[in-house]
């Protein structure tokens, strides 16, 4: 049958994790509706979901699940897809002249496939050499936090991530790297457990072999408190 076709299609493309684009593929009319229009929508989406496979939602466990998960979507895990939620990063001038590179690494993150909407969950690291300015460290994490919160791929993700940090600090130095597991390879298909996902970008001076082995050598540091 064709929608066999289909559905087996798009199941081996998802399998492939191909991504069409650096940038998240968005509609042009994304925020014509409020955040509670669209979570009253996803609400009823749910609710049919969970119907359709034969949950009984009187039950007192499942009843209040559509809501929750609506306002989930809307507000945590795909809140990344909203840019009023875009972190303010500013920028400092580097008075104390610190010259080599500033790693932030072991940055947790959470995000979701964007092929089967399971978690995706790592670390990332990434670094910057200074132009004469410098960003709150705290910045850093925010960054990654909200290009990570919204469907995604691994690779689409580190890119925005060095594009973002390169806009704020007006610098090509900038790179980053994340070592994260997929619950779509992990918990479904292959169910390889054991398998992470590790993807880089280095833009600048990080393409430099020294520097790039510089930074690689110091996200290895075992740092214990």
């Amino acid at each position: 049958m064709r929608i066999d076709s289909e559905f087996n299609d798009i199941d081996a493309l998802g399998d492939d994790h191909v991504s069409s684009s650096s940038e998240t593929p968005m509609r042009d009319d994304a925020f014509k509706l409020t955040n509670k229009e669209k979570m009253d929508i996803i609400k009823d989406d749910v609710r049919h979901i969970l119907e359709t496979l034969g949950l009984d939602l009187t039950d007192d466990s499942l009843k209040g699940t559509p809501r929750r998960v609506a306002k989930m979507f809307v507000n945590e895990i795909f809140g990344g897809l909203d840019p009023a939620k875009k972190p303010s990063a500013s920028t400092f001038e580097n008075k104390y002249k610190y010259g080599e590179m500033l790693v932030e690494k072991n940055i947790t993150v959470y995000s979701t496939c964007e092929h089967h909407l399971l978690p995706i969950v790592g670390k990332a690291h990434v670094a910057y050499i200074s132009n004469g300015t410098v960003v709150g460290l705290s910045k850093m994490n925010r960054i990654v936090d909200y290009f990570a919160k919204r469907p995604q791929v691994q690779e689409r993700l580190t890119i925005q991530i060095v594009k973002e940090l390169q806009k704020v600090l007006n610098t090509e130095d900038v790179a980053c790297v994340i070592d994260a597991k997929h619950l779509c390879v992990n918990s479904r298909g292959i169910r390889d457990i054991e398998s992470s996902t590790v993807t880089s970008e280095f833009g600048g001076k990080f393409k430099e072999k020294e520097t790039k082995r510089e930074f690689l050598d110091y996200i290895q540091l075992d740092t214990k408190f």
